[in-house]
């Protein structure tokens, strides 16, 4: 991939990672457990800038508060009480300020109807959260449901139609009982590409999408499906604009006078207090 970057950390209680930003800038997200991230290199006086964040217990929680790094920057992540840690990176020109994202400023979105029916967490999307090239969503798509949906692309540029992304997807399945979940990830050749793919994907698998048709993502009766979405690219504006299939786009003509599933939005864990 030439743009986007991911990491993911397990870290143990008290256990800290370090990296270099090097020439990307990058988002570090909490998928289960808070942290605390200390940037160097970011601060006009030379010290080094340090944010808490709180994150939460799991990835069907709710959103969770984020920190932006900047290019060029040396990072520490450490967790008291361990978690599992999101780095989502993109190659980028510009260096900007290293900054606290707040869970509460999340937007949600739902998107579809019906058995589309979907959420989408726009923490750092193109108009939401200020970055250089990098774009990330998260998605969550109840068992059963059908995400990504109808089949899109971005891999041509098409003012004002279709921007150039890479694009990443990092799964994490709900299991049932001592079942692990599962789910399904296809990507189709589109002109502009060849990556063909058909993807059984379970907790911790990724899929990379430089080009192509991609979707749908195919949660399993019974096992929700999380998604973080990963995308950057060479356009000089950041955005995101798609391409839906034209074999499958009417779909969405289909949706009006649907509901949207009722088990949407998922429960944030401030529900639960």
């Amino acid at each position: 991939m030439s743009w986007t970057r991911l990491t993911v950390l397990a870290l143990e209680p008290g256990e800290v990672y370090a990296y270099e930003c090097g020439e990307a800038e990058w988002i570090v997200l909490p998928l289960a457990g808070g942290c605390e991230v200390r940037c160097r290199g970011s601060a006009p006086d030379g010290q080094p800038e340090v944010f808490e964040l709180r994150g939460r217990t799991g990835v069907f929680r709710g959103p969770t508060d984020f920190v932006y790094l900047p290019r060029d920057a040396h990072a520490e992540i450490r967790s008291a009480a361990g978690g599992r840690f999101a780095l989502a990176g993109a190659r980028c020109r510009r260096r900007l300020p290293a900054r606290y994202g707040p869970a509460g400023g999340v937007p949600v979105e739902l998107r579809g109807a019906g058995q589309c029916s979907r959420q989408v967490n726009n923490f750092a999307a193109a108009g939401v959260f200020p970055a250089d090239r990098l774009i990330a969503v998260e998605v969550l798509t109840p068992g059963g449901n059908w995400s990504s949906y109808p089949p899109h692309k971005h891999d041509e540029d098409h003012p004002g139609e279709e921007s150039r992304l890479e694009e990443i997807y990092y799964f994490e399945i709900a299991p049932h009982g001592d079942t692990p979940g599962l789910g399904y990830q296809r990507v189709s050749p589109s002109p502009a590409g060849k990556t063909d793919v058909l993807a059984e994907v379970r907790t911790g698998d990724a899929v990379l999408i430089p080009d192509g048709w991609h979707g749908p993502s195919i949660a399993a009766p019974g096992h929700d499906m999380y998604y973080l979405n990963v995308m950057a690219g060479p356009d000089e504006t950041r955005e995101w604009l798609i391409r839906d299939h034209p074999d499958h786009g009417w779909i969405r003509r289909s949706w009006d006078g649907q509901d949207v599933d009722p088990r949407l939005p998922f429960p944030s864990e401030e529900a639960h207090r």
